[in-house]
């Protein structure tokens, strides 16, 4: 059993971390080592030794380095934890689904699998962090006038595999979408019509996860990252039949779809700016441009009431075997 909970990673300064936890045991002793990645972590050099502390910061550690930290409790169970933010000059909602613990206790792996919002803006910094932290293969889950219209900004050495997997929410791609809004026409605008959206994107599109699944499996296919334009609501779906065929709770995915709303914080005044000025009201583009809770909960009950669940939707409806699933886990659980 696990002495650590709660584990979380974040960057409070320009080269400081901040680590924080739960335990229920008392003056527990904590050691802290650190890696560039979960697999280079030096074990043997502790950063910190701490005892009775549920919170440290650690000062002074290379700003540019996407850091992997293990956690070891004195007599217990090592826990890797990061930053799950990917800190991006060109993409705003970059981050890692490593971490989250499964309802049978085991835990995704960190730097595995990567879901974020476009590639488009990637700067030549941006191209260079793909690179460090090992990207291979970029899943794009926008439509083609979307790809057109905005391709993805990727290394140009070929280091990294791109393929398209295009998903439409509702009846329109957001290139579409968007014409219509600065033209005035947002009657359509609505919380009901992204709900719709997101069972749209698992009743019409299961031959998408399929295909996406059996690349998941590919032990050449890591790290990976799969997106869509805001990463919020084609890639949460993607995300949630992910997190759930692992076995993640329900709660988890909720949880993890809604770090969309405070990671796009950044960029989203500059949106509502820029379509406010087409005379459309700030307010009635919050359900499009957010990510709704109501949505992510719509598709869960959806899938739960529909299918049975993630894994019968992606077994019966998508046509994945069960062997898959389970080549899955392995790839991805610890």
């Amino acid at each position: 059993m696990e002495n650590l909970t709660n584990l979380k990673v974040n960057r409070s300064g320009q080269g400081d971390f901040k680590i924080a936890w739960k335990s229920h045991t008392n003056n527990l002793s904590v050691s802290i080592y650190a890696g560039d990645s979960p697999d280079t972590i030096d074990l043997n050099r502790p950063l910190i030794n701490t005892t009775n502390q549920s919170v440290v910061v650690l000062r002074g550690l290379d700003q540019n380095v996407r850091y992997y930290f293990a956690i070891v409790p004195a007599g217990g169970r090592k826990v890797i934890a990061a930053e799950r933010r990917v800190r991006l000059e060109g993409a705003f909602n970059f981050r890692d689904l490593g971490g989250y613990r499964t309802l049978d206790g085991y835990r995704i792996k960190w730097s595995r699998i990567y879901r974020s919002d476009t590639l488009a803006r990637l700067t030549k910094h941006d191209r260079t962090t793909l690179k460090q932290i090992g990207i291979k293969l970029v899943c794009d889950l926008r439509a083609p006038a979307e790809v057109q219209k905005s391709p993805d900004l990727l290394p140009e050495d070929g280091s990294i595999t791109y393929l398209n997997f295009p998903v439409i929410s509702g009846n329109l791609d957001t290139v579409s979408a968007m014409e219509k809004i600065k033209k005035g026409d947002i009657d359509w605008l609505s919380e009901d019509y992204m709900i719709e959206g997101y069972r749209n994107n698992v009743d019409k599109y299961p031959h998408i996860w399929a295909a996406l699944f059996e690349r998941f499996v590919s032990p050449d296919s890591y790290p990976l990252v799969f997106h869509c334009t805001g990463g919020k609501d084609r890639a949460g779906v993607c995300a949630a039949l992910i997190l759930l065929s692992l076995g993640v709770p329900e709660k988890t995915v909720i949880y993890d779809h809604g770090l969309s709303n405070e990671f796009l914080a950044e960029i989203l005044p500059k949106i509502y700016d820029y379509l406010v000025s087409f005379g459309v009201d700030k307010e009635k583009l919050v359900p499009y441009l957010t990510a709704p809770r109501a949505a992510i909960i719509a598709i869960l009950d959806h899938i739960r009431t529909n299918y049975g669940s993630a894994v019968d939707y992606l077994k019966n409806k998508a046509g994945i075997s069960q062997e898959t699933i389970d080549q899955l886990k392995r790839e991805m659980l610890e």
